[in-house]
Order: structure tokens, then C-alpha cells, then sequence
């Protein structure tokens, strides 16, 4: 086995793949809806949360406004072809346990695994669980994506959560700070001296009209604790791969 493989690495800190990680044919195969959802993340939220009332049979009215809707063709189309969902489901459609995990936020962690690899990691596996082993205490960790560049490895936590951020959404923010400590544990537990740790969440952090941020306890505790965060503005492919250059640089 080679020194400077995440295997290797992770080995030294007394941690070790459980299972194996994200399958990369899969991510691979749903490259094109994954970047179409992280485009237009809004259209595709309604979309999502339609289709899982669906599963709980609403009514052909409510069925017929989301199909109606010409923006979410695109959508439903490349659904279709990636084998997430029928392209034209219907009321009382059965979601499986894959199409389920990918709609819910599994398209994150492969949208970023991709982004990753094409920043320039050497190695990157998403969807991956660590079993660990410190000072007779024995756990695991599910991490959403390791990164390796060289010798180091950046910790990515993924979130799809809402994507606008009212002021008085108290359920949000808790979800966002725990994400962020969260993100903050990964790096005490399994970090080391210069590498880093991000947060990749789909929630709208900037007001781009006031210019100033929606959440300054947030970005300012995630600053303290040297959280690195990647919010829905830069989800678009090309700001996301520049993103991820930044993490591995």
C-alpha cells in the first residue's frame, strides 16, 4: 500500500474504511442532473418536495402544477434517464432507497466528489464510513467527502438544506450551526496540523442584493473554528471546482 493513499493516511490516525464508499460509476452517471440541480437549486427543491408528497399520494391536482411547469422538464427529464425517477411519475409513485437518498442530499456529496476530482485531488471518496479506535474507545463516523492532495486530506460536509434563510427560521439555523461544529469535530477528530475542513450546504448565506450576510453568527463562529464554507451561491460548477482548488491548495 502506498504512504500518501486517504487508506494510509487515515491508518496513522487510527482510522479505517468500514464498507465501501460512494459509488463513483453512479456519481459519474448523474454528473449532468447533479450540476443542473446545484444550477437552479430552487426549481429543483419544489420538485423534490413534491415528488416525496407524492410518495404519500396528494392530489392529481397538485401533480398536474409541478408537471406543468416548464422549467422542471429539464429536470424530470435527466431524472428519468439517470434511473431516479420516471421521467413521467404520476401520483402514488414509489421512490427506492436509492432514488430517495440521492433526491435528498446523496446528489451533494456527488456533485462535490466530482468537483473535487476535477479541482485536482489525487484521490477523493465520498459517502464514506470510518470506523476508529482511540484510547481503547472504538466509533464511526460517516464522512461525506475526503479529499486528498499530496500528503494532506480536506474533510467535506455536505448539506442540502433549505435553500432561502428567513430571520426568524430558528429551525435552520439551529440545522447550520450544528453543521458547522459538526464539520469542526471532523477536523479535531481526524485532522492534522494544516489541512482543512469545509462545510458545502445549500442554503443561501449572502443577501447579493444588501451585500451583506443573512447569518453573521454563523460565518463569524465557523471563522472562529476555521470552517471553510461553500454555500448555494458558489454550487454552480465552475465556482464550486474553484472552491474545492482553494480547499486543496
Amino acid at each position: 500500500m502506498k504512504s500518501s493513499t486517504i487508506e494510509a493516511l487515515l491508518s496513522k490516525r487510527g482510522a479505517w474504511p468500514k464498507g465501501l464508499a460512494g459509488d463513483m460509476s453512479a456519481a459519474r452517471s448523474r454528473a449532468e442532473l447533479s450540476q443542473l440541480i446545484a444550477s437552479d437549486y430552487m426549481c429543483f427543491e419544489h420538485l423534490r418536495d413534491m415528488m416525496f408528497k407524492l410518495v404519500c399520494a396528494v392530489s392529481a391536482e397538485d401533480h398536474e402544477f409541478v408537471y406543468a411547469h416548464p422549467e422542471m422538464k429539464p429536470l424530470m427529464r435527466l431524472m428519468g434517464q439517470a434511473g431516479v425517477a420516471d421521467e413521467h411519475f404520476h401520483v402514488g409513485v414509489k421512490l427506492n432507497a436509492i432514488a430517495k437518498r440521492y433526491l435528498s442530499g446523496g446528489w451533494l456529496e456527488e456533485l462535490a466528489w466530482l468537483a473535487a476530482l476535477e479541482a485536482g485531488a489525487n484521490e477523493a471518496l465520498y459517502g464514506q464510513v470510518l470506523g476508529w479506535e482511540f484510547k481503547g474507545y472504538t466509533g464511526e463516523n460517516e464522512i461525506d467527502l475526503i479529499m486528498r492532495k499530496g500528503s494532506k486530506l480536506t474533510f467535506v460536509s455536505c448539506k442540502a438544506l433549505k435553500s432561502h434563510l428567513d430571520s426568524d427560521d430558528r429551525k435552520l439555523r439551529h440545522k447550520l450551526m450544528d453543521a458547522v461544529h459538526e464539520a469542526d469535530n471532523l477536523a479535531d477528530h481526524f485532522g492534522r496540523h494544516g489541512e482543512k475542513v469545509a462545510l458545502v450546504v445549500s442554503t443561501e448565506l449572502f443577501d447579493e442584493v444588501r451585500k451583506i450576510p443573512r447569518y453573521q453568527a454563523l460565518l463569524g463562529k465557523a471563522a472562529v473554528l476555521d470552517v471553510h464554507i461553500i454555500a448555494l451561491q458558489e454550487l454552480d460548477w465552475d465556482k464550486l471546482v474553484l472552491a474545492m482548488q482553494g480547499l486543496l491548495a
